[in-house]
This record gives C-alpha cells, sequence and structure tokens, in this order.
C-alpha cells in the first residue's frame, strides 16, 4: 500500500536509511525513489531538487515508469519527458545564465574515427580539444558507423573509445537551446539515436572510458554489455542543474546497471562518482 502511494507521489521520495537497519526494512525501503544513508546526503539531494523541483519531480516519475518499460519505450519516455523540459522554466533560466559562447576554431578530421580490424570495428570519439563533447555532428557520425556494424553480422565486436584527456565531456553546451522546438528535437531524438543503437548491439559493444565521463559520456557507454575504466575515470550526470534530465538515454541504461535509486541519487545530486565507486555499483566492469 505504501510502495503504491510513493509510486504516485508527484514528488521525489528520499528514504534514510542504512545497511545497519532491521533487513526486514529492505524491501520496503526499495520503493523510494533514492536512498542515502547520513543527513549530509539527505541535505545535498534535498539542495538539488530544490534548486529544479519540476526536473527532478519529472526525472523520479521517469525513472519509475522505466523500471516497466523494455529500454526502447524507455528512450522514447526520455525524450518526451526532455522535450517537455526544454519549454520549461527551470532550462529557460538555466540558459538565460549562460555566458555568450565565444567562437570555437573547428577540429581537424572526422568527428568519429572508424577503424576496420577483420571483425572488429574500432570507434573513436574525435573531438579531443572540446574533451569529445557531444554534438550533433558526434552524434551522427557515431549513429552512421554503427548503422555499418548493425548491417554487418560480420562484425563481431565493436570498440567505442575517446581520444585525447577524456571519453566524453557530455553534450556540447554551445549546441543547447539551439533547436527548432520541442517536438522537431524529439523527432531527432527518434531517428538519430545513438543509445537506441548501442542497445540493438550491446551484445557486440565494448565501451573503454577514461577521464570526464560525463552526461552522454556515461549514458552512452552503460549500453555496452562491457565497460572498461582506466583508473583516472569519473561519472557525472549534471541535467538536472539545467533544468533537464539526462537525455542521451541514461534513464534507460544506467538503472539496468546500476538500479533506479542510484541513478537518482547520481542525478538529483550531480555527484562525482569516481572509477572505484562506478566498479563496486556495477557502473562499469573493470578497471584496466
Amino acid at each position: 500500500m505504501i510502495a503504491a502511494a510513493l509510486a504516485r507521489l508527484p514528488a521525489p521520495s528520499i528514504a534514510l536509511w542504512s545497511e545497519r537497519a532491521a533487513p526486514a526494512s529492505a524491501r520496503f525501503v526499495e520503493a523510494f525513489d533514492v536512498r542515502v544513508e547520513d543527513a549530509a546526503a539527505l541535505a545535498e539531494i534535498v539542495a538539488g531538487i530544490e534548486r529544479t523541483p519540476l526536473a527532478a519531480t519529472a526525472l523520479v516519475q521517469l525513472l519509475r515508469l522505466g523500471a516497466s518499460l523494455d529500454v526502447h519505450s524507455a528512450l522514447v519516455a526520455e525524450s518526451l519527458v526532455y522535450s517537455m523540459l526544454q519549454a520549461g522554466p527551470e532550462f529557460a533560466a538555466w540558459l538565460d545564465a549562460q555566458p555568450v559562447s565565444d567562437a570555437v576554431e573547428s577540429e581537424p578530421g572526422p568527428a568519429v574515427v572508424a577503424i576496420r580490424e577483420a571483425a572488429r570495428l574500432v570507434l573513436e570519439l574525435n573531438r579531443p580539444r572540446s574533451h569529445n563533447a557531444f554534438s550533433a555532428e558526434m552524434r551522427d557520425a557515431l549513429c552512421e558507423a554503427l548503422a555499418v556494424a548493425a548491417a554487418d553480422p560480420g562484425i563481431t565486436e565493436v570498440v567505442v573509445s575517446g581520444r585525447g584527456p577524456s571519453f566524453s565531456s557530455g553534450g556540447d553546451l554551445r549546441e543547447f537551446g539551439t533547436f527548432a522546438d520541442p517536438a522537431t528535437a524529439h523527432m531527432i531524438r527518434s531517428t538519430r539515436n545513438a543509445g537506441r543503437m548501442l542497445a540493438d548491439l550491446a551484445d557486440r559493444v565494448t565501451a573503454r572510458v577514461h577521464g570526464a565521463c560525463i552526461g552522454a559520456g556515461v549514458e552512452l557507454p552503460a549500453f555496452a554489455a562491457r565497460v572498461e575504466a582506466k583508473p583516472d575515470a569519473y561519472f557525472e550526470l549534471p541535467e538536472l542543474s539545467m533544468g533537464l534530465v539526462p537525455g542521451a538515454g541514461g534513464t534507460a541504461s544506467i538503472p539496468r546497471r546500476i538500479g533506479r535509486q542510484r541513478t537518482a541519487l547520481m542525478a538529483l545530486t550531480g555527484r562525482r562518482v569516481d572509477a572505484a565507486t562506478a566498479l563496486a555499483w556495477g557502473l562499469v566492469d573493470a578497471i584496466v
């Protein structure tokens, strides 16, 4: 009865609970959106919710719904919620607060370098000066390369990595707010969705990550059957601070690795997760 009430609650629910508590209470705690073990962590989450309450509520509702959906339906739900928030006041306020971006010199070469090695296809994100910010150009190039793997059964392994100091610093902030309208943005995500393609190819995909793995930089690798991280890798979901939810597939991919509550913890706080913690949680499969 309480679980059903929590599932309908139009706000995030937080359980203050420790592993030292009575084991019988563990199942009850699973019904909450997020679990913390101390007052400091509770305050951190509450502060995140208070900054962007609309996005925070949309996030937990999306994660609740996603738990009952297949990965492709969860991606559709995520895109719809993301588009809704793109038209909301919290995202507008974040956009208004951003400084005008200086012109940035374009980087040479393709946004994604594809290398065929017999039955292996190696895909390297190739915008190192921007820490491989996930731009529309990079999204389209990655989708094109993944389409090759999907069409060729002779490709039995796909390895995705990033050149430069980071795997990916997440969405290219210079492009935020440049969408024509939320409906068109949803259609673009429906037709050019690297997360969906990675989910379809997951059994063949290994992601090798290092440095900053932020936003799309953690959301996309989480679809892979195997994720290998360098010791310097760290992971963040900063979208709530912008009045958004993860939009590169993270609400579909990350809960399938670390569960709904830890996904909510990352998103509601924007907390940095180091490689050792990511391994303990199952966000990555090995530190190499």
